[in-house]
């Protein structure tokens, strides 16, 4: 034990405390990167819905506008033009109704969290005017959502004070009922917020349906409650694969939108999106205006300084790709969806709780009632291939599913999608042999990423460029009486 604490005391010291001299910039440099060759492989993260492979061209642009604070808007003024122009071209692609000369109303954050959070002060804020000003309370906010909303959510309503009230999810709906939201809503209730891409399943919900039963609700109550669309998974999927669905601005009580940048608008972790459908939804008195740094900024961010790298990341995103190309890589995401789900079908293991309309992603659950801990076994024997995979428990109400769920990206495209099912056949295999008491060869493979195919004429490839056989070990052990017994 003494030798142990001796040891931790020596970790701390080296590793947690600031070094009295300094090292040389090749050492510094190669003990990190060695450090880091631990961590999985970001394209084969299949929980993560944030983008991991960008072009070289935009690689380029990112570290050219590394040192550029974002802050400094009167400094940088054709990066805060740039950011101007990914807001409008968003709200416009959300149908914002915004006139060809006007400028639409929004702002870049550092994530859907921040957008949120924003989104919902204004609806806070709002809410609180019309209050006070006919003479009523406003001391009990209420959000009402689906229980399968992200946990910034939660975040939100517990820092601000905002009571969440959750619409249970119920067995083969596993996202938010329309009708059951709308009857959750009180004259506290300062909005309603649905989900355009449920981190648990990738589906959309009915805002269209959310939006005429409010509309109706709201007749009867002679309330004004509105409607948020959290479309951080989904923002930069509905336009170019599902044109005619109506969601967005199109929807009259529908007043903010939030959409993830890294995420499936195709640019590296840290850039978000939150536009309002007019100024009159975003209170004055939640804008800042600073002049410390050499004119008149306007700001309403929950930080003030960061990095320009993903704004200028959106824009090249928009300009390289424009309508046809984003179209190109949901499209090619999707094939690779149908390829999962069709190969783990074929397994006859699985239910695809997922549905088909939404997000590129496969959530299922084992078929078998008995086989359901067999999920977190799964997610964990995967990993020895380097899958990264998720297995969780559902919501309240549904916590006896347990779900692994694969999302499909850019860069996750038909052959790697071949090579994660190859394997999930494999791990299924050990887990069998594993439950009927018998230890079975396993084989190891270092796999080579090629680019994602964007266009239809490319390609996407993947190769094993090492295969390797895991031979168990068997060692005696020694028991009472003398025997041996071998042990793997």
């Amino acid at each position: 034990m003494a030798l142990a604490l001796s040891t931790c005391r020596t970790c701390r010291s080296s590793r947690y405390e600031l070094g009295e001299k300094s090292v040389s910039k090749d050492a510094a440099y190669q003990i990190i990167h060695d450090e880091l060759l631990l961590d999985s492989s970001p394209r084969l993260n299949l929980a993560s819905f944030v983008t991991t492979w960008m072009e070289p061209e935009c690689d380029k642009l990112i570290l050219e506008g590394i040192n550029k604070n974002y802050a400094d808007m009167d400094e940088y003024p054709v990066t805060t033009e740039l950011q101007n122009r990914c807001v409008n071209i968003i709200a416009r692609l959300f149908h914002a109704p915004v006139g060809a000369s006007e400028k639409a109303v929004g702002v870049g954050t550092v994530g859907s969290s921040e957008a949120i959070m924003l989104a919902g002060l204004a609806f806070k804020r709002r809410w609180q005017n019309r209050r006070r000003a006919a003479g009523q309370p406003c001391d009990r906010p209420n959000i009402v959502t689906g229980a399968n909303v992200q946990v910034c959510w939660e975040k939100f309503a517990r820092y601000f004070e905002v009571e969440l009230k959750e619409v249970r999810l119920r067995e083969g709906c596993y996202v938010m009922d329309p009708d059951e939201a709308v009857r959750m809503v009180d004259d506290n209730t300062i909005c309603v917020a649905a989900i355009l891409g449920s981190t648990l399943t990738g589906e959309f919900e009915d805002v269209r349906r959310l939006n005429d039963l409010l509309a109706a609700n709201n007749r009867r109550t002679g309330w004004d409650t509105p409607i948020h669309v959290d479309a951080a998974s989904g923002g930069f999927i509905a336009p170019f694969l599902y044109p005619d669905l109506e969601w967005d601005f199109r929807l009259p009580l529908v007043k903010s939108i939030n959409v993830s940048g890294h995420k499936y608008g195709l640019v590296y972790a840290g850039v978000g999106w939150v536009v309002w459908r007019s100024k009159e939804d975003l209170p004055d008195e939640l804008i800042f205006h600073i002049n410390y740094l050499g004119a008149d900024q306007p700001t309403f961010t929950l930080n003030f300084s960061k990095g320009s790298s993903q704004i200028i990341a959106q824009y090249y995103q928009f300009l390289r790709l424009g309508f046809e190309g984003y179209r190109n890589v949901m499209e090619n995401c999707m094939e690779s969806a149908r390829t999962l789900r069709e190969g783990l079908e074929r397994t006859g293991r699985f239910t695809i709780i997922s549905k088909e309309q939404g997000v590129p992603l496969v959530a299922f659950t084992f078929k078998a009632k008995d086989e359901t801990p067999l999920a977190f076994k799964l997610s964990a024997e995967l990993r020895r291939f380097g899958w990264i995979v998720p297995a969780y428990t559902m919501p309240a109400n549904l916590e006896h599913m347990a779900v692994l769920r694969v999302v499909v990206r850019e860069d996750f495209g038909r052959p790697l999608a071949e090579r994660f099912l190859s394997h999930v056949r494999m791990a299924l295999e050990e887990l069998d042999h594993a439950a009927k008491g018998g230890p079975v060869p396993k084989m190891r493979l270092t796999i080579e990423l090629g680019p994602p195919a964007r266009g239809s004429g490319e390609e996407a490839s993947a190769r094993v460029v090492k295969r390797e056989a895991v031979v168990p070990v068997h060692r005696s052990v020694s028991l009472a009486g003398g025997k041996t017994k071998g042990v793997c």
